[in-house]
């Protein structure tokens, strides 16, 4: 050892005896769960639509015949049961905790599945809360899964981190919205996903335009967005615009998201993909 030493391996490239692998924190999922790629899908703020779009993504990879799940990270504001209509509790035996199944097949693991009220709130201190985004990951049977979507809680605290050092996440979609603030935005989460070594597959402007029915034309009622040059910027090729559509919102509010007709994610379903 270096009468210099540190004790910090990751920045030294002396080959001494005391020298240390990085410790891992990932988690085994359950014995019984098999899944092949897991996305994050974050923002960097609230309200700009995350969980929108993650069941946007999930019914769309689920009508591509893949087998979706969505595991719903965001503890104190759970809104994925609402969107897909669940009603039903999550159940579990001396195995673990089994999700709940959408209509059309989508897992769900939310903490509103267990709460005997969905408009309880959750009081929990930060450390609980990821400890239950981690079980989530390692005590629910999620079975047989191509895709799992992370519907994360906004910004960069103990949740995402949790979620990033636990879970072997495959790539995040970014999700932001047509304001001044949105290049800071994008630059936080674009960071965070840098120092956890994972990669960014795209970007999604919520709330980009409002297309009018009668003449088609295109209003962007909030503005130009640069949106396109801030992805270039961090080297983003797949850039999504999603609309002011009135219809989504009465489809979440009634909870049937996955009746949802558009195609604006369908480029970002095949970089998922991997085409």
């Amino acid at each position: 050892m270096s009468e210099n030493c540190t004790h910090d391996c990751s920045t030294c490239s002396q080959n001494c005896s005391d020298r240390s692998e990085p410790q891992s924190f990932l988690e085994k999922p359950h014995e019984l769960s098999h899944i092949k790629k897991v996305i994050g899908v974050v923002s960097g703020k609230g309200g700009v639509g995350k969980s929108l779009v993650t069941s946007l993504l999930s019914v769309t990879m689920n009508r591509r015949e893949n087998k979706t799940a969505i595991l719903d990270a965001d503890i104190t504001g759970p809104s994925i049961p609402k969107a897909f209509g669940l009603k039903e509790k999550a159940t579990g035996n001396e195995l673990g905790l089994f999700p709940v199944k959408s209509k059309t097949g989508i897992n769900v693991m939310s903490v509103n599945l267990l709460l005997e009220n969905e408009t309880d709130p959750v009081v929990w201190r930060g450390p609980v809360i990821a400890g239950t985004v981690k079980q989530f990951w390692t005590d629910v049977i999620w079975g047989d899964v191509d895709y799992m979507f992370v519907d994360m809680p906004p910004g960069t605290g103990d949740v995402p981190l949790t979620v990033f050092q636990s879970l072997p996440v495959d790539g995040i979609i970014v999700v932001t919205s047509p304001q001044e603030l949105v290049e800071m935005i994008v630059d936080k989460a674009v960071k965070m996903a840098n120092l956890m070594n994972i990669p960014v597959l795209g970007l999604v402007q919520n709330m980009s335009y409002f297309e009018c029915p009668d003449c088609g034309g295109k209003h962007r009622i909030f503005g130009d967005s640069d949106i396109k040059e801030v992805a270039k910027r961090h080297g983003i090729k797949n850039v999504a615009e999603l609309p002011i559509d009135p219809a989504l919102t009465k489809a979440c509010d009634n909870g049937v998201i996955e009746l949802f007709e558009g195609d604006w994610l369908e480029a970002m379903a095949d970089a998922i993909e991997g085409k």
